[in-house]
């Protein structure tokens, strides 16, 4: 039950703070899949094997919670139990994202690298969230009044929770998203523009990456940027139409030149036309720049940024993207870990730059 919950609250809200579920579901398919999982487009296949994979391990934990430590979890009570609900979604998520997924028993670093830490607390806090349940269950099955009634007003919130999320993603599907919350929309419409601007060439390049590199793997990682800036593209198309109701204005030859990490015209090319034998460095050089001048413009968004939302994808942008470098270069293990809690906290790829 909990792990539908959370299932269902993670598919409705994901957009409403800059994530593309489809892509979510695919990067958690590669903890039980690896990198055969990743595509230019999520698939069915992915979307599927990612959210079994988010339930049987959300059905691991509620066993470990009310079973390997039954012996203290069945002595408290639903307030308890609602009390415990985010600690328990710290840890356990936690517990996942440093060590479980990239070290033992899994040993992908992709997860961690590319999602950052706080996704997986707000899927395992929606998932504690209906543990109080479980105990009401039983009080109401006992004949217990107090319970019976808490069952139902729990229930009631579950749902009524559920029925806001839906009729939020309802109205974004017509173009009618929540408002802009900023302050300074020239600020937020500059980063947009420039982003959006930024990531369709970031899916340019991934897309001669996924055709042209040898290393199976390069190729792989190229179709997870392709996805992962297509999905953010998508959205930051939805929230500009909706929030400001006019065509997005194409960056200026000045805004693209100053735009950093952006490539020029014969750079694109010299990639497109490199030989079998340079193309995987070159592309590794190429979007290692590329990416690192992402995360720059990310991480003035995250600071100076006005929407909360917006500064919510800055955050991520500036995670996957670090994540996606190290990637590049081989990081797994130990190092990855190290690396992934660097991004979660600061702009590392510029930071170490001569």
């Amino acid at each position: 039950m909990s792990s539908t919950f959370s299932t269902i609250v993670s598919q409705l809200s994901a957009a409403r703070i800059g994530r593309d579920a489809a892509v979510d579901w695919m990067v958690v398919a590669t903890i039980p899949g690896t990198d055969n999982m990743l595509s230019s487009e999520p698939t069915p296949g992915s979307i599927v094997v990612g959210i079994l994979f988010h339930q049987w391990a959300d059905f691991s934990w509620a066993l470990f919670f009310f079973g390997v430590l039954g012996k203290w979890t069945a002595s408290l009570n639903p307030i308890s139990l609602i009390v415990l609900a985010a600690p328990w979604a710290f840890m356990t998520s936690a517990l996942e994202w440093f060590v479980l997924v990239p070290l033992f028993p899994f040993w992908q670093p992709i997860f961690t690298l590319q999602q950052p830490y706080w996704v997986g607390v707000l899927v395992h806090l929606s998932s504690a969230s209906i543990y109080p349940m479980y105990r009401w269950m039983d009080d109401a099955s006992l004949g217990n009044q107090t319970g019976k009634a808490f069952l139902r007003a729990w229930t009631a919130a579950a749902i009524i929770g559920i029925m806001v999320l839906a009729l939020a993603a309802l109205a974004a599907s017509a173009g009618r998203e929540l408002p802009w919350l900023g302050r300074d929309a020239t600020l937020d419409q500059t980063f947009m523009r420039h982003m959006s601007t930024h990531h369709d060439q970031g899916i340019e390049l991934a897309t001669i990456a996924a055709e042209k590199a040898s290393n199976p793997h390069l190729r792989r990682l190229a179709n997870l940027m392709t996805s992962s800036q297509r999905g953010e593209n998508k959205i930051i198309e939805k929230w500009w139409a909706s929030w400001f109701g006019l065509p997005m204005r194409v960056c200026s030859s000045e805004e693209r030149a100053a735009m950093p990490g952006l490539l020029t015209s014969a750079q694109v090319e010299e990639l497109r036309n490199a030989t079998a034998a340079a193309f995987d460095a070159l592309f590794v050089k190429m979007m290692t720049f590329h990416h690192a001048g992402a995360v720059a413009m990310a991480d003035a968004e995250l600071r100076n940024g006005s929407d909360f939302r917006l500064r919510i994808m800055a955050h991520a942008i500036r995670h996957e993207q670090q994540g996606e470098i190290a990637l590049m270069h081989g990081a797994a293990g130990i190092p990855a870990v190290l690396l992934a809690s660097q991004s979660m906290f600061g702009d590392h790829v510029n930071a170490n730059r001569p």
